[in-house]
């Protein structure tokens, strides 16, 4: 799967768990700039596992290695390239 089409069904999966948000950039600090707390980036990171079937570590949940939601693609890239 390519980078461009995991942010896309990223973008989507963060239109599903956080409706409230519009536009979101994925670039962006999701605390600062969007006010996601800790326990709606652990439900992307859960509905994230299920879409991509990945699997994040205990170390990969905690929310010290992410700023922004593309450090979250990131890592879910990288999961599916290690799966290949």
């Amino acid at each position: 799967m390519e980078r461009e089409t995991v942010d896309k069904e990223l973008l989507e999966l963060i239109g599903e768990c956080m409706p409230e948000l519009d536009d979101v950039d994925l670039s962006k600090d999701f605390i600062s700039e969007y006010g996601v707390n800790s326990i709606s980036i652990i439900r992307l990171i859960v509905a994230a596992e299920e879409k991509f079937e990945v699997s994040f570590t205990d170390y990969e949940l905690s929310l010290d290695g992410y700023e922004t939601f593309g450090d979250v693609a990131a890592v879910i890239f990288k999961k599916l390239e290690d799966k290949e």
